[in-house]
């Protein structure tokens, strides 16, 4: 069996940034457990596998496929930068004429299209809400130990930790915090926390003015110590960033070692348009 497979960094327009995910193209069904073999295969942060969803469809002509991510350790419910990532193999591989393409996916109907030389996600919304620090304590002092943290939210929908740490500190603090995510694991026994996001007040002023806010993420919990730019953890920094500053339109940067930017609007849907910019680097076929 031959599958067409490509590397894309998503979320840069330069290639070995941003964040890179495998993207599969299946013409036919694939056997349940092929998925989890060639995502742990790829060993990518994700690998996206987009499908057909009826016989006569076709990855140059059809609007709609169904869409699914995994993790070399298992399979998530929603991947932002993989989403970029297979719309920019349909747009710009597939040479996919439609103006706005369809996803079926575990998160719902996710929407992607292109605005100039961006790729715009359409993607859900999450709320969150405030966390009491005795319940996480021992997580947090494992991600961050002795700083100040300034605020602290809980996303049930999507189950991640949101820890905002106190504006006295620069993008480069948070930039040079050498974190264990492997510890996380035992630190956090209840089975709460699936995603653990660390977050800092853009700076308007110094060298990276502009951004209105910084994040990491850090997500053993699903095999992955740290993602370098991540769609879905925007999805909860939006609404919260959104609420802390009164805009809805934003900027944000990922101080991972790789580093990626993401532009932010917030929809009057109660949704939010996610853009960035991708590199393809990698074109082949897996073969099996």
């Amino acid at each position: 069996m031959q599958i067409p497979v490509f590397t894309v960094d998503a979320f840069t327009n330069r290639p070995f940034s941003g964040n890179p995910a495998a993207v599969c193209l299946l013409g036919n069904d694939l056997d349940e457990d092929l998925h989890q073999k060639i995502a742990r295969e790829m060993n990518l942060s994700e690998t996206a596998f987009i499908r057909k969803l009826h016989p006569g469809d076709d990855f140059t002509k059809s609007s709609c496929f169904g869409l699914r991510w995994f993790t070399p350790a298992n399979e998530v419910p929603l991947c932002g930068h993989a989403t970029l990532a297979a719309a920019a193999v349909l747009f710009h591989i597939q040479k996919n004429t439609n103006s706005v393409l369809t996803f079926v996916t575990l998160s719902g109907e996710l929407k992607a299209r292109q605005v100039e030389d961006h790729i715009v996600l359409d993607l859900p919304l999450y709320l969150t809400y405030p966390q009491t620090l005795q319940e996480v304590e021992e997580l947090i002092k494992a991600a961050v130990g002795d700083m100040i943290v300034q605020d602290l939210r809980y996303s049930p929908d999507t189950k991640k930790l949101l820890v905002r740490l106190s504006d006295a500190y620069e993008r480069s603090v948070l930039e040079e915090l050498q974190v264990s995510a492997q510890r996380f694991l035992s630190a956090e026994k209840m089975g709460k926390v699936k995603g653990l996001i660390l977050t800092l007040k853009g700076n308007s002023s110094g060298k990276h003015k502009g951004y209105d806010f910084y994040s990491r993420y850090f997500a053993p919990w699903y095999g992955i110590l740290e993602d370098p730019v991540t769609g879905s953890a925007h999805a909860v920094l939006s609404s919260y960033w959104s609420e802390q500053l009164g805009k809805k339109e934003m900027l944000a940067f990922q101080c991972s070692r790789r580093g990626g930017e993401l532009k932010i609007s917030l929809r009057n849907d109660g949704r939010v348009d996610i853009a960035g910019q991708i590199a393809i680097v990698l074109k082949g076929n897996l073969s099996f």
